[in-house]
């Protein structure tokens, strides 16, 4: 596996391609030897409004993904179309010209499942770019451009991955999804908060909104089919999509924040929450570029797996809002001995049993855990009392020793984590109360690309825990995601920022880069670019204004 060869030497970028390729003069060409028999005439104007995507490679096979939508904020959910089903092409190829196609087929698209296609490709070649897009009749979806995973087994020369978490469409704009769009990475893993469920003006960034939801807070499957269109309409995210393969988990958001297993933020709407799970789930799936085994059944989905690239890295999705037990003492920041008991468990013993036994039989250079909630400690007070987040593994420490535990043999870890809305870079420790504790593994977060509004830097990188958080290495309250380039010998982690999210089109730059090297643990930091004179709506900031804001944001975000 390499990078794509404009990423490596500089020349003349794909995304020119891939541009182009969205234009009518290249889709006007016919998917040769695709003769689809109509179920339904095709609508007059396009129905690809929401884009294309595509998701889960393996060395022979992706998820293709789109859905057809003439009114994508239609509030019955279903799109503006028809009460009718399509036959939609897709084909594959080697070139973003498609001179060279190499797989195609027809799909059903129907009104039961809001018009959304999934197509698992097999039969391709392993750690292949490749190209893909669907016809109806006369319209053309845009080009996307995807990646099959190394084959099992093999070498690997570098994978370019980036991750993501926590686009609160209202309170910005989506530059980071671009900015991460123009970095062609190979794979990109998305770490939950895709969308919210907020009324427009429910949840208010600082400096106020600059968009709204449409339709009301969503707890049916006509409003999650609704919010994940509006949110699916953007350009900027529709880029990001199109660039890459993607991994997707669920946080909270994507239902209600906070929920735990089939308890609601607010208990008293906890009957109501398996109803809710099953309309959140469904909308989910139809939107996103999953397998048939992430298929909803009712209230549950099977969203937890493991993907490997080779023998570079295996990449360990964790479900943390399924199974959990609730969060102990009312939730938020607590001093709470109960949630030390150790029958308690975040992902729920049959996950921990899934990720231990996958730990064990790697073979990996890198064991990847994308998941949702901070793992590290992050002790908010100096005092002798533990005063932490209920939401995040230090409400279930011992959970946390488990899983950290199950570690041992295991070649290098690392923790991809989103949902606060900062990025952080963090060691996880063999014993967290004592600050001298052997390393054990890494943890990067990855901020929010909108949540929260524009947000500030700190040009120390330090966040006031810090002092009485060892483990904490860095911090900036900007927005953005996390660059990684992996290879055999290091892994390397750019957080990336954008200045602001009030004004659409803002450039990304590197704020810091820390680096892992192979059988060592621990993180080096091998370049800082304070960014003190950003323009910002709230810097610069007291101590005691940094940990108010980061409570604030964690609290609703």
């Amino acid at each position: 596996m390499t990078l794509s060869r404009d990423l490596l030497t500089g020349a003349p970028s794909r995304r020119t391609l891939l541009r182009t390729t969205a234009g009518a003069g290249v889709l006007a060409l016919p998917l040769a030897g695709v003769r689809p028999s109509a179920a339904a005439p095709p609508p007059r104007t396009s129905p690809f409004t929401l884009g294309v995507a595509s998701g889960e490679p393996v060395a022979d096979g992706v998820v293709l993904w789109t859905r057809l939508a003439l009114d994508p904020l239609a509030d019955d959910g279903l799109g503006g179309m028809p009460a009718q089903t399509y036959d939609v092409a897709w084909e594959v190829a080697e070139s973003p010209r498609f001179s060279r196609p190499v797989r195609r087929g027809v799909v059903r698209a129907a009104p039961r499942t809001a018009h959304a296609v999934h197509v698992e490709v097999e039969g391709l070649r392993p750690g292949r770019e490749y190209w893909y897009r669907f016809r109806l009749g006369r319209h053309l979806s845009p080009t996307g451009r995807t990646r099959t995973a190394s084959a099992a087994g093999t070498r690997t020369g570098a994978l370019a991955m980036s991750f993501a978490s926590c686009s609160q469409l209202e309170h910005g704009w989506f530059s980071a999804y671009r900015a991460l769009a123009d970095d062609e990475p190979d794979l990109v893993l998305h770490l939950g908060d895709y969308q919210y469920e907020y009324v427009a003006g429910d949840y208010v960034a600082p400096g106020g909104n600059v968009r709204d939801h449409d339709g009301p807070e969503t707890t049916t499957l006509a409003g999650y089919r609704q919010r994940l269109a509006q949110y699916r309409t953007d350009a900027d995210l529709q880029a990001a999509h199109a660039v890459a393969p993607w991994l997707v988990v669920f946080d909270d958001h994507e239902v209600d924040n906070n929920w735990a297993d089939d308890v609601a933020e607010y208990p008293e709407e906890s009957p109501a929450l398996p109803a809710r799970r099953a309309a959140a789930f469904r909308a989910y799936y139809e939107n996103m570029p999953l397998r048939r085994s992430a298929l909803p059944s009712g209230p549950d989905m099977q969203l937890y797996r493991r993907l490997h690239w080779g023998r570079l890295a295996s990449f360990h999705m964790l479900d943390t809002r399924q199974y959990r037990d609730d969060q102990a003492c009312g939730d938020g920041y607590r001093d709470c001995p109960d949630a030390a008991d150790p029958a308690r468990s975040l992902p729920g013993w049959q996950q921990e049993r899934w990720l231990a036994a996958g730990f064990q039989r790697s073979r990996a250079t890198w064991d990847v855990l994308g998941q949702q909630v901070f793992l590290g400690r992050r002790d908010r007070s100096a005092t002798p009392d533990l005063t932490v987040s209920m939401d995040a593994w230090d409400g279930y420490p011992a959970s946390r020793d488990r899983v950290v535990s199950s570690w041992a043999g295991v070649r290098n870890p690392v923790v991809l984590t989103g949902d606060v809305h900062a990025h952080w870079a963090s060691e996880v420790l063999a014993d967290f109360d004592d600050p001298d504790s052997q390393v054990v593994g890494s943890e990067l977060v990855c901020s929010s690309i909108t949540s929260g509004g524009s947000g500030y830097d700190e040009p120390t990188g330090q966040h006031p825990w810090a002092a009485y958080n060892p483990n904490l290495r860095f911090w900036t309250n900007l927005r953005g995601y996390v660059r990684t380039r992996i290879t055999p010998e290091t892994f390397e982690a750019d957080f990336r920022c954008v200045p602001q999210v009030t004004q659409p089109g803002a450039a990304a730059f590197t704020r810091a880069t820390f680096r892992l090297t192979d059988g060592r643990r621990g993180l080096e930091q091998v370049a800082d670019n304070p960014a003190p004179l950003v323009t910002t709506l709230r810097a610069p900031r007291t101590d005691a204004e940094k940990i108010a804001d980061t409570l604030e944001a964690e609290g609703a975000g």
